[in-house]
């Protein structure tokens, strides 16, 4: 069975999320989504708040769970015996810093492989941080997040 896990803070999940997560699942026979818990960093939803939007978002796909995380990935990697971290990639800027944590990783654990997806045309510009910027100053996303994300974002 090929596992592995997609890391990221989801704060919030995104349509161009799911588009990476969708196309892992094609790869992939079991995929953890995994929120990154990072306590010195301010999150617009809580840890709890983002696994149940994403556990939302996700239903009925087959092979993915949803779980949560504080500390290094590879570690969480290791112990779930999914030797492959997805990530997405939407620009030559999020390479660059994909380049340093892929090789960070490997410095801590050279089983652990990275999988790049690079992000479809019309999503290239979704990020959560942007999301929450369209969204605060009044712009409608419900075309760029799951309902439920929407929903919640709303409130």
């Amino acid at each position: 069975m090929k596992r592995a896990i997609y890391p990221g803070s989801f704060d919030p999940i995104t349509n161009g999320h799911l588009d990476i997560l969708h196309r892992a699942c094609e790869v992939f026979d079991e995929v953890i989504v995994l929120v990154a818990v990072n306590p010195n960093k301010h999150f617009n939803f809580t840890p709890k708040e983002r696994v149940e939007m994403i556990k939302d978002a996700v239903k009925g796909m087959k092979g993915v769970t949803v779980d949560y995380y504080e500390g290094l990935t590879v570690k969480y990697a290791k112990e779930h015996n999914a030797p492959h971290l997805i990530r997405g990639l939407r620009a030559v800027t999020d390479f660059e810093y994909e380049f340093q944590l892929a090789s960070a990783n490997e410095y801590v654990d050279e089983s652990i492989d990275m999988v790049f997806f690079m992000a479809r045309g019309d999503k290239t510009f979704i990020s959560s941080s942007a999301i929450m910027e369209l969204a605060n100053s009044g712009v409608d996303v419900s075309k760029l997040v799951p309902d439920s994300v929407y929903q919640k974002i709303k409130k």
